[in-house]
């Protein structure tokens, strides 16, 4: 007689216990919610193309620094050549976004072959005679796309659920990738130094009052009278060295980029008016364009 109550509160703490488990469980009238939609393919590869885009653009001064003093100049000049380089501009630079959003070593090597496998198909007619330079490029390119397109489909659903750790190499770009954005873009000037005309140096302050004012950073106290104040000091700079000319004039050039590598880091310190990232790529920016103009000034 003691044991009848007992089946009914048992039956209701199963059936509490199977109502809450269908509460929590994640799924929706069409199954369970996966990943990888239209949007976030098409974002996806809108992501690729920008990196490839960046890679190409940041990567090329880096061959002909290396191949200058070898005198190997002239063979980047060859079509067959010319691919290549450009699809491991395209590869490292999709890579290491690709990295950075945590794709899989698989997922980055196959978008690596799709870079690679579309001028190699047609580097062979390419040799034989049967196709032209310029149809070998654009030919590469076009198959390149579809190439793409099919690997992002293969890995649409590949998102894992917990983000592996990022390489030490990726996690120090993403990191300073203002750095290496500048160093990248500066890297020529090493080679050749130029000194910059005067009226470059309205570029600086300029700058930081038009990204300031976006950003509504200029409202703080004295914020806006300091950045008119930069404003004025390196446009008398560059009156001044305008009136100059010669070797006066690129040297004041010259202490007129230091000057704003200094201001550079103040802002950066202080995250004030511009982004850290845009105070550090301009600070590296302008320490090498003002040190190669006085190295090109002692050279000279």
């Amino acid at each position: 007689m003691t044991s009848g109550p007992a089946r009914p509160v048992a039956f209701a703490g199963r059936v509490d216990g199977m109502t809450d488990t269908l509460l929590h469980q994640p799924t929706t009238a069409t199954g369970p919610r996966r990943t990888g939609g239209v949007a976030h393919l098409l974002r996806h590869l809108g992501e690729m193309l920008l990196a490839m885009i960046a890679g190409m653009l940041l990567l090329d001064p880096v061959w002909s620094l290396v191949a200058d003093p070898p005198g190997l100049t002239a063979a980047l000049d060859r079509p067959d050549v010319a691919a290549l380089v450009m699809a491991t501009n395209m590869t490292i630079g999709m890579t290491v976004w690709m990295r950075h959003r945590r794709h899989s070593v698989a997922a980055c090597a196959e978008m690596a072959a799709a870079m690679y496998v579309p001028f190699l198909v047609l580097l062979a007619p390419y040799w034989a005679g049967l196709l032209g330079g310029d149809a070998m490029l654009l030919g590469g390119h076009l198959l390149m796309l579809p190439a793409m397109v099919l690997v992002a489909l293969r890995h649409r659903h590949h998102r894992p659920a917990s983000a592996p750790r990022r390489a030490r190499l990726v996690a120090t770009l993403v990191r300073r990738w203002p750095t290496a954005l500048a160093l990248l873009m500066t890297i020529d000037l090493w080679v050749s130094p130029a000194v910059p005309g005067p009226w470059t140096l309205l570029v600086l302050p300029a700058g930081y009052l038009i990204i300031g004012g976006y950003r509504r950073r200029l409202r703080g106290p004295g914020v806006l009278a300091r950045q008119v104040a930069g404003l004025a000091v390196w446009s008398a700079l560059a009156l001044l060295a305008a009136v100059a000319g010669g070797r006066s004039a690129a040297w004041l050039v010259a202490l007129g980029w230091l000057g704003h590598a200094v201001w550079d880091v103040v802002h950066h310190r202080r995250h004030e008016v511009v982004p850290r990232g845009y105070a550090e790529w301009c600070g590296v920016l302008d320490t090498v364009v003002g040190v190669t103009i006085i190295l090109a000034l002692l050279t000279a």
